[in-house]
């Protein structure tokens, strides 16, 4: 209780169904027992080398999202409370670089293990991580911050 008799608010967190890095390794799961239960078709040889430049630029961006939350001061687990807003780095042009490379990076990994089916599972990942990470996300940043996310939000795109 504060001192004028209403009940402490505490900073809380985006309550997110899962982590985000869980989410898509389900997903990549999921897609590989596909592979293995009907084989899809085989990629060209290209593929895998492109997939390993893909996985490269995933893990990059991935990289540049941490240091962006270390430089806001923030911690980047969704289970903890948010201190502040990331909007430097990567966050310039997309509101989530870490689920965007997440996203790049398991397109890297399904091309250099020519794995079609599990590039069909990237399609529900990212509905899961739609609605039941970022969309929580938002919600729980638009509660913390106000209007200074409604602007961040109002002038960066979401995904890319």
């Amino acid at each position: 209780m504060t001192a004028e008799g209403q009940p402490r608010q505490k900073r809380g967190t985006a309550g997110v169904v899962a982590p985000p890095p869980v989410i898509y390794l389900a997903f990549l799961g999921l897609g590989f027992a596909f592979e293995w239960l009907m084989p899809g078709a085989e990629l060209p040889g290209w593929a895998q080398w492109i997939g390993a430049v893909v996985i490269v630029a995933g893990v990059a961006l991935m990289i540049s999202f941490e240091l962006a939350f270390k430089r806001a001061g923030t911690d980047a687990n969704p289970y903890r409370p948010s201190t502040a807003l990331a909007t430097a780095g990567p966050y310039r042009f997309s509101r989530n670089p870490a689920y965007l490379g997440m996203a790049i990076t398991y397109v890297g990994i399904t091309l250099a293990a020519e794995a079609p089916w599990a590039l069909l599972m990237l399609a529900p990942a990212t509905l899961v991580i739609q609605y039941g990470v970022i969309a929580r996300e938002e919600r729980y940043l638009e509660r913390l911050f106000g209007e200074d996310y409604l602007t961040y939000k109002r002038t960066t795109r979401r995904w890319i």
